[in-house]
């Protein structure tokens, strides 16, 4: 059984190759520590609702691109130690320099329940 993390955040556009580097230098760490993949996607069709959609839920602005991302990990074990051991590592110090504003970043952990295939 494998676990999620996901996010969400609105990434100002202008910023694409540096949510493109923070983002391989962060990754890295969580592979390092028990990740089994990790997957940064860049919005491409992402419109707008009648009543929410990923644009609200993150306040995006004119000028941002919604990313959503997510974090593969074998089981939960594995994630809370993985997780644990990330954050304490001083290569995390460059999330103090995010190249989006982390207050608006929407995350969370998940169980799957349907994976095909499977």
């Amino acid at each position: 059984m494998s676990y999620i993390d996901g996010f969400v955040i609105a990434v100002p556009t202008a910023n694409r190759e540096k949510f493109v580097g923070h983002a391989g230098t962060l990754d890295a760490v969580f592979l390092e520590f028990g990740a089994t993949r990790v997957v940064e996607c860049w919005g491409d069709d992402v419109p707008e609702g009648k009543l929410t959609d990923f644009r609200r839920a993150v306040q995006a602005k004119p000028d941002e691109t919604v990313v959503f991302s997510w974090i593969e990990w074998p089981d939960k074990a594995t994630r809370d130690a993985g997780m644990e051991k990330v954050m304490k590592d001083p290569r995390m110090d460059v999330a103090n320099e995010m190249p989006f504003d982390g207050k608006r970043m929407i995350f969370g952990g998940f169980v799957p329940v349907v994976s095909l295939p499977g």
